[in-house]
């Protein structure tokens, strides 16, 4: 096969990794253009350092950027190679880094990637230049080392030509033609490609192209400093262009590399220096090339003088030049690749590093070939993950520069971003003020963590406390609302979910193609279920109550979950849906008193026979309309009370006046994890993501096989015999060793899986973590181990749910 008429617009890293990637996969009527000469076309890929560290917080770009080391190392341009892999070394000068070194060891074993941690000495002796007296230890990756960018772009080049690709060099796009919402052209300066589908890999030019079709592109070029020395006298005489390890001190927000007799500092401990794409200069107009600018030395002074600290042998040498390169950074550190939400057949694949490149052309190749990417969870990649005030230009800019100075930072898993906040307020942002609430942020929400009002709890109560590292952002508060939470009744905000309303004539036939769940049933129905990929990995759970004939709320994850519904809708307009997260809000109002509090203020009947599990009414509570849906993320009786925005704090003020003869809380996200995770319940994008099918997630009873099609249906009935992970629970007696996520876990020395979601169970009274690992090591009552910082927790498998197996006291 030919394939549709691809355009690539871009021929760096990942332009050329996808022209290879999607040649390689039978599509061979495509064409890459860019504005400058190949392979060197003047954009970040042609002065990159091309230094390649693999171990990320994530586990995507982990995989992407090993496989992206795999094939560079298979990779040659006439015979030099594509890829200098001399290793990776992390060096600590600070007590706080060398602790991070462990946690990021911990990453590496969880993702798969070789890594050992070194003494000072032993860091010296692999990088002798450093001075062994000021680090106080590192991390080692002997897989790590240096791309050849422009070689692995000629490389890519030749291979996708041999199969019948085009490369059309000095060939500036003007346009993206469109007709009826979908592409049909670019335009160049030298004439129009017709196009089935353009996948715009332009780097810093991606919003100005992404522009041409009406698409905001939440990128920002930023200038990062890179320098060379001249010759380091401890390193003359080197014939061999690299042989030391790459070298990074994030300390100092600093990294090196070799080159032959002399030594490259790259630095992003400088202010941020933002370029609009608009200003970029053409290649023509450019001095050295359009993503070079001129090299500030009063920004690099900090730099250099560390490096002579850390580096004793560059006191002999001086800085012979260097650039302000531009790289292109996003607000989440995360690439953004997908299809616009708009124009069917526009693809982007933008703010990609050269570590990452091959990762994402393949996935991209993936993805446009089969409709899927089998090789990476990309969910944390899709350019439609944003909520819309993420887009507006103001906070793209704020964000952006941000990461550019957070970079190389210590990132705590709760640490919040510090601006733009605030943004977005529930309607009981005043009374948790008024509480005393710790806020964090939630897609742009303050959300309480936990109340300080709620420190009267604490009496009587034994909070154990946890390491420090666990204790930040934590108060023994969270601990005493989750207890008072099963002792009485509490409200929680639940306001940042997403809710959309699915609606027509068309809605339940949309609903059952889409879910895994039965939606056929009664008018005041909820149903759990999930929404999957054409080959069975979920991409949401959500909750659907059923509130009229044609008419139904969703719960669901994020904006991905809007995304993917619009993709599937009728194209008869059967079927509206819309985002009313705006303009409504949600309390929980949950514990074994939620009945004495809510009845006695409704005409509507909350009991239990009256009111049951999983089922749906309109009702008023006082004089506030509201729809409640009986259900409980913590596992406790309760309901969740939507309303509109303007009567929020009405329903608030009702619920906690009439609360306080009961013992009424608020109870923070802190506390609700805790109970969540006792009750086993999941999170989407924490516990599973696309990679995970419903079976191997504990999941399987939310998916209804004998209601008809539905999608991922086919490709379920190959995986459901085929379960060899498991979702897990696992519990830690000792207190003090509250893990966080993403942690390895041991059976004897050999690392076996990882943590996801992990808390401290207030009820229970033990550490619970959540782990993916073999189906064979999923008994209950084995003994594992998990990898926390420099030392091992010990860890028993358990039975779930933890707390209230019989649910007797949700359907009490």
């Amino acid at each position: 096969m030919t394939g549709p008429r691809v355009v690539i617009i871009g021929a760096g890293v990942v332009g050329a990794a996808l022209a290879d990637e999607l040649s390689a996969r039978g599509w061979t009527d495509v064409t890459v253009v860019d504005q400058g000469s190949v392979p060197a076309t003047g954009g970040s890929s042609s002065h990159a350092p091309g230094l390649v560290f693999q171990i990320n917080g994530s586990k995507t770009m982990t995989e992407m950027a090993r496989y992206t080391v795999e094939k560079l190392c298979s990779l040659d341009l006439d015979g030099e190679p594509c890829f200098l892999q001399v290793g990776g070394l992390e060096v600590a000068t600070s007590p706080e880094r060398l602790a991070e070194l462990h946690r990021r060891h911990g990453w590496a074993t969880s993702w798969g990637v070789e890594s050992r941690l070194l003494t000072p000495a032993e860091c010296a002796e692999l990088f002798p230049l450093l001075d062994p007296g000021v680090v106080l230890g590192g991390l080692h990756i002997p897989t790590d080392g240096v791309a050849k960018a422009v070689r692995a772009v000629e490389a890519q080049l030749r291979r996708a030509r041999s199969r019948g690709v085009r490369v059309l060099e000095r060939h500036e796009v003007l346009d993206v033609r469109t007709e009826d919402g979908r592409v049909t052209a670019v335009v160049t300066d030298q004439g129009e490609i017709p196009a089935d589908v353009v996948v715009c890999c332009a780097g810093i030019w991606g919003p100005k192209v992404a522009g041409m079709v009406g698409m905001p592109l939440p990128l920002t070029p930023l200038a990062h400093q890179l320098a060379w020395t001249g010759q380091v006298p401890d390193l003359a005489g080197r014939e061999e262009e690299a042989t030391l390890p790459i070298l990074r001190h994030q300390d100092a927000d600093l990294y090196y590399r070799q080159r032959f007799d002399g030594v490259g500092i790259g630095y992003y401990g400088h202010r941020p220096m933002p370029v609009s794409p608009e200003d970029l200069l053409s290649v023509d107009e450019a001095e050295v090339m359009p993503s070079v600018l001129t090299f500030t030395p009063e920004d690099f002074e900090d730099a250099w003088t560390e490096t002579q600290r850390l580096l004793p042998g560059t006191r002999a040498a001086k800085l012979d030049e260097g650039i302000n390169g531009l790289f292109s950074f996003t607000q989440d550190h995360m690439p953004l690749m997908g299809e616009s939400p708009d124009v069917k057949g526009f693809w982007v694949a933008e703010a990609v590093w050269v570590t990452h490149s091959a990762g994402v052309g393949r996935a991209m190749a993936e993805w446009l070939v089969d409709g899927h990417c089998s090789s990476f969870d990309l969910h944390e990649c899709d350019v439609n993950r944003f909520e819309p005030h993420q887009l507006a230009p103001d906070y793209v800019l704020a964000r952006d520069c941000q990461n550019f100075v957070e970079v190389y930072d210590i990132i705590h898993p709760l640490q919040p971003m510090e601006e733009p906040r605030p943004l977005r307020l529930s309607p009981f942002h005043t009374r948790q003020r008024e509480l005393d609430a710790f806020f964090l942020e939630a897609v742009g929400y303050e959300r309480p963590q936990w109340y300080g009002a709620n420190a009267r709890l604490l009496e009587g109560r034994d909070i154990p406390t946890p390491d420090d590292w666990a204790a930040r952002y934590w108060s023994p508060i969270v601990g005493a609302e989750a207890q008072a939470s099963r002792e009485s009744v509490a409200l929680y905000d639940m306001t940042a979910l997403k809710r959309l309303e699915v609606a027509g004539p068309g809605a339940l036939a949309f609903l059952q193609r889409l879910t895994t769940g039965q939606m056929d049933k009664s008018v005041g129905s909820v149903t759990y279920c999930l929404l999957l990929d054409t080959d069975g990995g979920i991409r949401s759970d959500v909750t659907v109550a059923r509130l009229g004939r044609d008419v139904f709320q969703v719960g669901a994850n994020g904006n991905l979950d809007l995304d993917w519904f619009h993709r599937h809708l009728p194209p008869d307009g059967s079927v509206m849906v819309r985002d009313i997260t705006a303009g409504t809000c949600c309390l929980g109002v949950w514990g074994p008193r939620a009945r004495d509090l809510v009845q006695p203020l409704t005409d509507a009947d909350f009991s239990n026979q009256g009111f049951r599990y999983f089922r749906a009414k309109k009702a008023y509570i006082g004089t506030v309309p509201v729809t409640a849906l009986r259900l409980s993320y913590i596992g406790e009786l309760g309901w969740e009370l939507y309303t509109t925005a303007d009567l929020g704090a009405k329903l608030w003020d009702t619920l906690w006046q009439a609360g306080q003869r009961h013992g009424i809380i608020a109870g923070g996200r802190g506390a609700f994890a805790s109970l969540r995770l006792e009750k086993g319940y999941r999170s989407f994008g924490t516990d599973m993501t696309f990679e995970h099918d419903p079976y191997e997630a504990g999941l399987g009873f939310a998916v209804k096989m004998d209601k008809g099609d539905f999608v991922g249906r086919e490709a379920l009935e190959r995986r459901k015999e085929n379960v060899r992970r498991r979702l897990t629970c696992l519990t830690v007696d000792d207190p003090t060793q509250v893990v966080m996520g993403k942690e390895p876990v041991y059976d004897g020395e050999s690392a076996v899986g990882y943590v996801t979601s992990a808390a401290f169970g207030y009820t229970i009274g033990k550490g619970i973590a959540y782990a993916w690992l073999p189906a064979e090591l999923a008994t209950p009552g084995r003994t594992l181990e998990i990898g926390y910082f420099d030392r091992r927790v010990t860890a028993v498998v358990a039975e779930e749910p933890l707390f209230d197996p019989a649910m007797e006291r949700l359907r009490s």
